[in-house]
């Protein structure tokens, strides 16, 4: 179980104790209301790839968009159309969020904002969410959104500016049925597509652009590979 799901458990666990004390009925009601709380902050363990220039999916859920846009403000990514990858977290879905890739968190942006369905386009400028710029081992920047939905009240993130992240590991949560961006460099490839489903830690969501090679050193003038000994003596 998530860390931050511990206090919600026993609160609820406890109130379920509390009615039946009181009422001498509801055992198996508040049991199963316990249960199904608790599943809901489960945290599996995940396995991710051992694949480089990849970015892996942050969430369990399904794929509800894949378009070009401009990234928001709080990345300070380019103000350029870049791919991202929307994946929606039902309620029935785990809801703990994982790093994409390798690297280092180079800013945490959280946003106040409204509280519409997380399966609308809009609800990326519009909800309430927590934006995490990640640079990989290989300089490429990817940022990852989480949103709260219209059930959500409550994102967590665990991670600071200058922490180094490994691919796979957890990093936040949502509570309550949610959605989570993940945007791209430029060039990418998205290797998903929408209705698809997503696993958080192992689904690759795209291949990173290749980092091109440095120029070779032009040859000077006059510089031509030096030449052996002449086959011919002195006449």
């Amino acid at each position: 179980m998530h860390p931050g799901g511990r206090p919600i458990v026993a609160a609820v666990a406890a109130a379920a104790g509390l009615a039946r004390l009181v009422t001498g009925r509801g055992a198996l009601v508040g049991g199963l209301v316990t249960a199904a709380t608790a599943a809901f902050f489960r945290n599996p363990h995940r396995v991710p790839p051992s694949r480089t220039g990849v970015v892996l999916s942050a969430a369990d859920g399904t794929v509800a968009l894949v378009s070009e846009v401009v990234p928001p403000p709080e990345l300070d990514l380019p103000r350029v159309p870049a791919p991202r990858v929307s994946v929606f977290l039902s309620v029935l879905d785990v809801h703990v969020q994982r790093i994409p890739a390798d690297g280092r968190v180079v800013d945490v942006q959280y946003r106040q904002g409204r509280f519409l369905s997380a399966d609308l386009d809009k609800a990326s400028e519009d909800n309430e969410r927590n934006a995490l710029l990640l640079e990989t081992v290989d300089g490429a920047r990817v940022g990852v959104v989480q949103i709260a939905g219209l059930l959500a009240r409550r994102i967590r993130c665990d991670v600071a500016p200058g922490d180094e992240v490994a691919a796979g590991e957890t990093y936040g949560l949502i509570r309550f049925g949610s959605r989570v961006d993940t945007y791209l460099p430029a060039g990418s490839t998205v290797t998903v597509e929408v209705g698809q489903r997503t696993i958080g830690g192992e689904t690759v969501l795209a291949e990173l652009p290749g980092i091109p090679e440095l120029p070779g050193i032009p040859e000077l003038p006059g510089s031509a590979a030096p030449q052996g000994p002449s086959a011919s003596g002195p006449g």
